[in-house]
């Protein structure tokens, strides 16, 4: 097939391609390529696809353990041994600049995007979390502010659409809000499911001569480069780019799960399956021919169309959504075709795997275009980015909080602290989410961390039928999952702030009753090429490779998302933390708030008194400074490893982390957060010596809340730092303080701090 269009040096700056990268792509075709080839490269050599700038640096992750199935960079998803011939499935992934643009479809797209990762490894998404980032909704005198409530309200309602539709739960996550956030949103989804080991399939094209079949949507011109759009700054033209957003039908979807699991539970009916995400039919057929080491021939007169007249540039690079690619055994199509047909899906065989290494794509007899598959997914080139740390990074550090003067009304600051959207209640958002479908939900979201149920016996979960009177813990898993990271953190010393995001996601978990297992993660920062961008970047990965390694969670997998920068900026860097956990028993389950009145309260690890990046000096002075916590990994490993042990003994009735707000807002959320059935507690910091705020209102990191039976105090109180606060009891938070005694309302706390987000989005127009 001839290309007219002639490749210009325009033409390549469009897609991005650098003079020295086109040099490299003539030498692996041995010839010009033709605009089709053109826009196939751009996209798989694009950052999106690629990691061409981070692939150095995330090698220093650790991925090793005897308990993962499938490591980082080999599948769509990382897979852990949970015990018992059973195994879950977990990525993170995100949507940043798509949500920006149209919220809504960006969001959601993200959703059903991470879904299918999970289940084209053979899994069944069991659930979803997110975590979200936006500019500040509460400056209504700023024109950004009424822009961030539509992308705020636009993203949450894309999120709860596709999940409520498809019938997976939403059971958590996390949403702060920050200036450096203003037009660059940050949407990172993530997704888990179960399977056993002998049901795990790979995106592999092997045996030549085995049919390539297209099943799911049909292909049209939305998303149209999307992984090219992703690997760009956003400018004030970017809504230019609404046509490389994804449109996503979470019904359509749904088919396409329950068709894909029963096929691949088909005894020897699939060689390999993929998820046309990223780059779409590009992605799909060159992964699948480079991990398995072939070719793959399609035809795109085959490929199921909903739009006339599409060039192939523009079915190769489409990302029209709910749409797989399939390996299956030669012989066996009508198998395949009558099992999609039945979900009312396309099945179409279009094309097959072959011997010469090539990803050839052919409209009939004419080849549009021809490429080494495993130098187009595999040798793009990789860049060492220059290195300089940021000059305010440097001044923020060598701040002195002795010149900040501590606050007058002490009862004020708390009330306008759980009155911050970043620590308020997210009950607006997560009331949206159905987070009860599928039975499972055992803690739901506004505790440290979720937990879910997995009842083993499920008959969707394609596994053989328990027998009657089996033991009923072999027929149940409990796990807790959570995301975190706090930007503030890692802009102020990036370093300390991916240690913190690795180690708070492991106190969460331990505050649960889990032990922590294994991380994904999502890496969100601005141009890499600026070398202040890349130094933040750098220095988070290693601080969370150190803490991995401590906390002995390796990292399965997950996603780099570069060019987070919109004219105001770049965004401060966000490596978000998912991490997985694991509940040997459903009796060690634990929730943050307080359980009864006479119970005595405790702090496990030291007061501290670090303002440094804390909520208390961003929302009360307006200060974004000073020195960040710092992380002992030593330290904190025992710790949570304390926490989790008398857990484990049946010492412990409730366990919260202390984080954003510090000491007193974790204190107020034990009290309230248990709805009507609120306990308050009297808690004496008498003879806490330094600067009250920081006692109350510092983030020092590694401290755990918990309450216990009087009688169990002394079993507890040994080993490491503990500190008897007081007891529970009443209907008020007391504190007392070298400067006397403070009391709250437990129910008026409770009404700043549960309605804050809901009043602010009720208030004023917002864009929809």
């Amino acid at each position: 097939m001839k290309t007219e269009m002639a490749i210009t040096p325009e033409i390549i700056a469009r897609h991005g391609i650098t003079d020295e990268e086109y040099e490299r792509i003539k030498g692996i075709l041995g010839r010009e390529p033709n605009i089709t080839e053109l826009g196939i490269f751009s996209v798989m050599w694009s950052e999106h696809c690629s990691y061409k700038n981070s692939r150095p640096e995330l090698k220093k992750f650790p991925r090793e353990a005897p308990f993962i199935l499938v490591k980082a960079g080999e599948e769509n998803a990382g897979i852990v041994d949970v015990g018992d011939g059973w195994a879950i499935a977990f990525k993170i992934e995100s949507h940043n600049h798509p949500s920006a643009v149209e919220p809504f479809q960006g969001a959601a797209t993200g959703v059903g995007g991470i879904i299918r990762d999970i289940f084209t490894m053979g899994a069944r998404p069991i659930l979803n979390m997110n975590s979200l980032r936006f500019g500040p909704i509460d400056d209504a005198s700023r024109d950004a502010c009424a822009t961030n409530k539509g992308l705020f309200a636009g993203v949450v309602a894309g999120i709860a659409h596709y999940g409520n539709c498809i019938g997976i739960p939403t059971v958590g996550g996390e949403v702060y809000f920050d200036e450096c956030y203003n037009g660059n949103p940050l949407v990172n989804a993530l997704s888990l499911g179960i399977l056993r080991h002998d049901q795990i399939k790979r995106g592999k094209a092997a045996g030549v001569g085995n049919p390539v079949i297209y099943v799911g949507s049909a292909t049209g011109r939305d998303g149209l480069a999307g992984a090219a759009f992703a690997s760009r700054e956003l400018t004030e033209e970017s809504q230019q780019d609404r046509p490389a957003v994804q449109v996503g039908d979470p019904f359509m979807e749904k088919l396409l799960l329950e068709a894909c699991l029963e096929v691949m539970r088909t005894e020897g009916l699939v060689v390999g399956i993929q998820d046309m995400g990223a780059a779409g039919l590009t992605c799909s057929t060159c992964e699948t021919a480079s991990r398995g080491g072939t070719g793959n021939e399609i035809d795109l007169n085959l490929v199921p169309k909903r739009e006339t007249g599409m060039t192939p540039y523009e079915i190769m690079l489409s990302e029209s959504q709910e749409r797989m690619l399939l390996i299956a055994q030669k012989g066996r199509e009508k198998e395949v075709e009558a099992i999609f047909n039945k979900w009312d899906l396309h099945g179409v065989t279009i094309g097959r795997v072959t011997g010469d290494g090539l990803m050839r794509v052919k409209v009939g007899e004419d080849v549009a275009a021809e490429i080494p598959a495993k130098q187009l997914a595999e040798d793009a080139p990789i860049y060492y980015r220059d290195v300089k740390q940021p000059e305010e990074e440097i001044r923020n550090q060598k701040f002195d909080i002795g010149k900040v003067k501590e606050p007058k009304d002490y009862h004020g600051v708390l009330l306008e602290l759980l009155g911050s959207p970043s620590i308020a209640s997210k009950n607006w958002v997560y009331r949206q989410y159905d987070h009860m479908v599928q039975h499972g939900t055992v803690v739901a979201p506004g505790s440290d961390a979720a937990v879910v149920r997995i009842n083993l016996g499920r008959p969707d979960l394609g596994a053989p039928a328990f027998a009657a009177g089996a033991d009923s813990a072999r027929q149940e898993k409990y796990i807790a999952f959570t995301t975190d990271c706090n930007a503030t953190y890692c802009y102020l010393d990036p370093f300390e702030g991916g240690k913190i995001a690795v180690a708070e996601a492991a106190r969460n978990l331990v505050c649960s009753g889990a032990r922590p297992l294994a991380v994904t993660d999502n890496l969100n920062f601005g141009n890499p090429m600026k070398p202040e961008v890349f130094w933040q970047f750098r220095r988070c990965v290693e601080g969370i490779c150190e803490a991995c390694n401590v906390f002995g969670t390796p990292v399965t997998g997950g996603n780099v998302s570069f060019y987070n920068e919109s004219p105001a900026g770049a965004i401060d860097p966000t490596p978000t933390i998912g991490m997985l956990g694991l509940i040997d028993d459903p009796k060690h389950i634990t929730t943050q708030w307080f359980k009864s009145a006479g119970d005595a309260v405790l702090l496990i690890g030291e007061i501290g008194d670090e303002l440094g990046g804390s909520e208390y000096l961003k929302r009360i002075h307006g200060l974004k400074t000073g020195r960040a916590p710092r992380m002992d990994l030593s330290y904190a490993k025992r710790l949570s490893d304390f926490v989790l042990e008398i857990i484990r003994k049946g010492l412990v009735k409730s366990a919260h982390d202390c984080s954003e707000g510090g000491l007193a807002v974790a204190l107020a959320e034990c009290c309230m957060t248990n709805g009507d059935a609120m306990v308050g507690a009297m808690i004496d910091l008498g003879k806490v010596g330094g600067r009250l705020d920081a006692a109350l209102f510092g983030e020092t990191q590694s401290r755990v809340i918990v309450s216990c039976a009087q009688e169990d105090v002394e079993q507890i109180a040994r080993g490491i730092p503990v500190t008897v606060l007081g007891e529970t009891g009443g209907g008020e938070l007391a504190i007392k303080t070298p400067r006397g005694e403070m009391s709250w309302d437990a129910a008026g706390l409770r009404d700043v701090w549960w309605n804050a987000i809901g009043r602010l989005m009720d208030s004023g127009a917002r864009d929809e």
